[in-house]
């Protein structure tokens, strides 16, 4: 009989010792759920919009702030971790939460009282992103979670391109005129043909000749007081021997008488 009483308590014991952790098992169990499809594709300046949220005291105006909650009752459970997909306009982003190892603010926060739930989670991104899609591994039965509201920043100026900067330095050249050709320099002289005159010289001149006799070949050139010169002297000369003529005749008709 004692021996059959110990047998009954130990199965008493191991039966109580299995309802228990079968009721417990519910509660460690992890799950993975999505983002509320309706909540997908959503900016933080198109959803609803809830600045005075105090923990959103720290956000940055270029910044945008993110409030996920998990909804339900105690069995609903906890957040463990949240993935959460965003779009900057050209690549898609990957944060987790937590992970303090990003450059994007991240936290999870619990509610009060004498069972606190971990069922809030904040996420800081630059302004004017797009949160594509997300998932978030849960302790409890919850089949989703939820975008609760948002604080819209104001997204930094994007820098313009620097303005090209044109060469310096070379003219730009001037196209022609049809049928006006440009005058080819002549090598050191005047690009005006009128400017520089035939050097050929006249005929009994010599080239390279100036006043002072400068000159290597032929004669000086007739100036205009060489002329005058000759002029002169030929007209004494035509003087002198008109005189020599009249006193000539004058001799002649002379007669001496004895």
């Amino acid at each position: 009989m004692p021996q059959r009483r110990h047998v009954a308590r130990a199965a008493f014991t191991a039966a109580a010792a299995t309802a228990l952790l079968s009721l417990a098992v519910p509660a460690w169990a992890s799950s993975t759920v999505p983002l509320n499809p309706a909540h997908q594709d959503q900016t933080a300046a198109g959803f609803q919009q809830e600045c005075d949220d105090e923990r959103f005291d720290d956000l940055a105006d270029n910044q945008d702030g993110w409030h996920f909650v998990l909804p339900g009752g105690k069995e609903s459970g906890n957040f463990e971790s949240l993935t959460l997909t965003y779009s900057d306009g050209t690549n898609q982003v990957e944060i987790k939460v937590p992970d303090a190892t990003d450059a994007y603010p991240d936290y999870f926060y619990s509610t009060g009282g004498k069972a606190p739930r971990t069922i809030h989670a904040y996420v800081f991104t630059p302004a004017g992103w797009t949160l594509v899609d997300g998932s978030a591994v849960i302790s409890g039965t919850a089949t989703k979670f939820n975008l609760s509201h948002t604080c819209a920043g104001t997204p930094a100026p994007s820098e313009s391109p620097s303005p090209s900067e044109s060469p310096t330095g070379s003219p730009t050249p001037t196209p022609s005129t049809p049928g006006e050709e440009t005058p080819t320099p002549t090598p050191g002289g005047s690009e005006n043909p009128s400017e520089n005159p035939s050097r050929t010289p006249a005929p009994g001149t010599s080239v390279g000749g100036g006043a002072g006799g400068g000159g290597t070949e032929g004669g000086l050139p007739l100036t205009g007081v060489a002329a005058t010169s000759i002029s002169l002297t030929g007209l004494a000369l035509i003087g002198g021997g008109v005189l020599l003529m009249a006193l000539r005749r004058r001799r002649d008709k002379i007669t001496f008488t004895s």
